[in-house]
């Protein structure tokens, strides 16, 4: 909705990864670098963690952009609170290993590894380097990992057949330290923590997006505003693009043709209160609200009722704006 009111040619804060949006930081830059080198290599793992939101995705959506796909080919794995088994499995399917038996039954683990071997040396032979990524590593158990180093072991002529690239929360450099993963540990080629953007770089990041969909000052942003977003998500991209997404809803219902520090912070307060809900106790049987939970349930009530009052009137603005039946703008 409010792409069309700033007359933007999309959405710059979608939550999906799409590597049109990808914003070079220092930090990304050098995860970049390492997986880069890592990659160079030809063998064992790559690992990148961060926290949530922190950009993993995206990244790797990046680095396979540039990678040429005659020369890749690469199975990724999301789901990962599965067992070691059923992570082997997922891995094979990711290279279009079937795993059934001329009959229908599900093969055995043999005559899958069998057939693995056989898929990456055919990929080997047509000049294909194999690429395995996984991603939120941290739920996987240790009998999952070790199954993802034996896979490492495989070789042709004397070279690594697999590559991965392990992602996952911070939690996951902790589990490596296991002295359980001390072989995989051996096999870490290159390691990088993705942290948050400054506040330099959640400016640049926000400018950035609205600049690759159009963007040309309008709205105007504050200073104070940008301030603002680094001060309510830490600089964390996902938590970025989910407040300035609203932001801008706001700025549209508003019609506002600047974006304040106080914009921020009123949407900043209803994204939590929507993530968060308020909690209101109930009163006693019999008893009024304000005598049942004194000045504190008041002011709950009173806050409640002050943010129903605002969504109706951004309802209202937005009838406005594009309340003809079918979305359609009315002049």
């Amino acid at each position: 909705m409010y792409e069309r009111h700033y007359d933007f040619t999309g959405s710059p804060f979608q939550l999906t990864p799409d590597t049109r949006f990808f914003y070079g930081s220092r930090g990304h830059s050098r995860a970049i670098a390492h997986l880069t080198f890592g990659l160079a290599q030809g063998e064992g793992f790559i690992i990148v963690t961060g926290e949530v939101g922190a950009g993993k995705t995206t990244l790797i959506e990046r680095l396979l952009s540039q990678l040429d796909r005659a020369t890749y080919a690469v199975a990724r794995v999301s789901t990962t609170q599965v067992s070691g088994d059923d992570l082997f499995r997922l891995a094979l399917a990711g290279f279009g290993v079937d795993a059934f038996s001329a009959e229908g039954a599900e093969a055995g683990k043999s005559t899958l590894l069998l057939r693995f071997e056989e898929a990456l040396r055919d990929h080997h032979l047509a000049g294909r380097r194999c690429l395995l990524i996984v991603d939120e590593v941290q739920n996987l158990s240790l009998a999952a990992l070790e199954e993802l180093r034996m896979l490492s072991n495989i070789t042709e002529n004397g070279r690594a057949s697999l590559q991965t690239i392990l992602m996952g929360q911070p939690q996951f450099r902790r589990m490596l330290a296991s002295p359980d993963l001390d072989q995989l540990r051996q096999r870490v080629l290159a390691s990088y923590h993705l942290g948050p953007l400054t506040r330099e770089e959640t400016r640049a990041y926000i400018e950035h997006r609205l600049a690759t969909v159009g963007w040309r000052g309008n709205p105007l942003w504050e200073d104070a505003g940008f301030a603002a977003v680094y001060d309510h998500t830490g600089g964390i991209p996902r938590r970025i693009n989910r407040l300035c997404g609203r932001v801008l809803l706001y700025g549209a219902l508003e019609a506002a043709g600047t974006i304040t520090a106080a914009m921020v912070a009123d949407t900043a307060e209803e994204l939590a209160e929507d993530l968060e809900g308020i909690a209101v106790p109930s009163a006693g049987a019999g008893r009024p609200a304000a005598a049942a939970g004194g000045p504190d349930l008041l002011r709950r009530v009173e806050a409640l009722e002050a943010q129903m009052a605002r969504r109706e009137q951004a309802f209202q603005r937005l009838m406005e704006l594009f309340g003809a039946p079918g979305g359609t703008h009315q002049p």
